[in-house]
Formats: C-alpha cells, sequence, structure tokens
C-alpha cells in the first residue's frame, strides 16, 4: 500500500468523528460535510508526509473551518424569521451506517443543538471539543486565539448555559416513545385534554419553515397554546401521514406523503411530559433526509 492510500484509508476511518465534530459545531449536515471536505484539501496542500498526529490534525482543521462558518452565519441569521433549528438526523429503524451512528450518539438532540447556536462562535468551539470529544484545551486555545486558561473559561461559560437551558431528557427510548405515540394519537384525533395531558405546562413548539414570511412562526409557548395550535391549524392532517422515526437519538416523527419528507419533529421528553417540540420544515434542511 503507498503512502497516498494510508492517508485516504486513515482519512476515510476519521471521517465518521469530523462529520460529528462538524455537525455539533454547525447543526447543519451539509455545511458539515463542506468542513470535512475542506480538511481533506488542506491536508493534500499541506502534505500528510508533515502530519505526525493525523487525527487531531484534521479535527483541529475541521473545528477552524467550522469556526470561520459559524461566524460567517451568525449575520445571515440576524434577519432570519420565526425558529431556527438544525437539519435534523432521521433513522427509521435501529440499523445505521457508521456516519449516522456517529452523529446519533452522545444525546446530541434538537434542543440541544438550538441552545448550542445561541453560544457564540468561540463559546461553542470550546464546549463542543472539550465536553463532547475530550480535547485538552492546550490544543483548543490557538483554535480561538486564547490562552489554555481563556479556553477553560469560555468552555465554562458555555456549560453554565447549556446546563441552565437544556432540559435533561428521558433517558429511556420506551418512555420517549409512550409519550410521543400518545401525542400522536392526540393530534389525530384533535383531542385537546389528551394533547394537554401529554405536554408539559411550559412546553415549547419550535417551528422552522426556513426564516421567511408568511410560514414563518415564532415559538408556541404552554400546553393550552400548543394543543390549540395543533387541533385548529393544519398539523392534525400532517398528523394522520406522521411515522415514528429516531431523530438526533431521541423519540421523533417523519412526515412523508412519498418518499420526499415535508417535516421531521423532534420531541424533548421530562418527567413523563413533552417540554420541547422542535418542528422543521425547511425543504433545505430536509434535503438530505433519506428514507
Amino acid at each position: 500500500m503507498s503512502d497516498g492510500d494510508r492517508v485516504t484509508q486513515e482519512f476515510e476511518r476519521q471521517r465518521p468523528r469530523l462529520r460529528a465534530v462538524a455537525y455539533r459545531m454547525l447543526g447543519s449536515l451539509s455545511e458539515a460535510d463542506d468542513a470535512v471536505q475542506e480538511s481533506w484539501l488542506r491536508l493534500n496542500r499541506s502534505g500528510a508526509d508533515e502530519v505526525t498526529n493525523l487525527a487531531g490534525w484534521l479535527t483541529t482543521v475541521v473545528a477552524r473551518v467550522s469556526l470561520d462558518m459559524l461566524r460567517a452565519r451568525r449575520s445571515r441569521h440576524e434577519d432570519y424569521v420565526g425558529s431556527w433549528l438544525p437539519e435534523p438526523v432521521v433513522s427509521l429503524d435501529e440499523e445505521s451506517d457508521p456516519e449516522q451512528q456517529a452523529l446519533l450518539a452522545d444525546s446530541v438532540g434538537l434542543a440541544l443543538l438550538v441552545v448550542l447556536e445561541a453560544l457564540s462562535p468561540a463559546e461553542r468551539l470550546a464546549f463542543v471539543l472539550h465536553d463532547m470529544f475530550a480535547m485538552p484545551f492546550e490544543e483548543i486555545a490557538p483554535i480561538v486565539d486564547r490562552t489554555p486558561a481563556a479556553a477553560r473559561q469560555l468552555a465554562s461559560r458555555a456549560r453554565r448555559r447549556v446546563q441552565g437551558r437544556q432540559p435533561e431528557p428521558a433517558a429511556d427510548m420506551s418512555e420517549q416513545r409512550r409519550l410521543v405515540d400518545a401525542f400522536l394519537a392526540a393530534a389525530r384525533a384533535g383531542d385537546f385534554d389528551a394533547l394537554v395531558a401529554v405536554l408539559d405546562p411550559d412546553v415549547v413548539f419550535n417551528l422552522d419553515t426556513g426564516g421567511v414570511p408568511p410560514r414563518a412562526r415564532e415559538p408556541v409557548v404552554g400546553a393550552d397554546a400548543v394543543a390549540e395550535q395543533v387541533v385548529t391549524s393544519g398539523y392534525r392532517r400532517l398528523a394522520s401521514i406522521a411515522r415514528p422515526a429516531t431523530v438526533n437519538g431521541a423519540a421523533g416523527l417523519v412526515i412523508a406523503p412519498d418518499a420526499t419528507p415535508v417535516a421531521v419533529i423532534g420531541f424533548t421528553t421530562q418527567n413523563g411530559r413533552i417540554v420541547e417540540i422542535d418542528l422543521v420544515a425547511d425543504p433545505e434542511k430536509l434535503r438530505g433526509v433519506e428514507l
């Protein structure tokens, strides 16, 4: 095997992890793929012979590229109407390829990615690389142009913000599925009381249609308001064609009249109730969902 073949083989071995890093940084599968591809191009330009720790080098490059993409994206989000949600990772069965398994691992739910989006790019990078991928602060520091101590502070500040806003999901998938099935049955029946019973009093319903009026909506908050929205709008019709799926590692739903999904719904559950509903209906973000 030539040196080039060995480098290519090692890169492909690292690809699922690199894609997982980029997805947690960006919340976008398409952008994550772009970041991973850029790392491959830079590796070819720099020459693999000069790289002693290929895995670490690639992770650093993907992190730098993701950081630049995050900074550029923040200005575009200023005019975004309604909720911004990440591109969902969807599986209709328990079998999935290694890249999808890497993305579904570590409980990276839609709700957590929404919280991460509220962090500054540097905070997000420090938190993702250290707390999710155990990268030392000595290696994180040069990526964000900080000292190791300052990088540690970034991660600590991000951690406090995440812990303050991110509910602990139900650990048991069967319990998650029970709640989602109950929600789906109530939505199909248009049963307001049954919906309220399965929703947390402070439930938040986020809808991402691409940030463009008139379909874009601000979040709906509260069990009564969410139940009213489901019963009186077109969501009851959507519920009739929804089917169970795993969405970012948690029980969810996919709505696809044919082979092309029109919406993916993620749920966050806690203490026997649904505390957050994230509905992604942006066609751009659903383009990578394969059923």
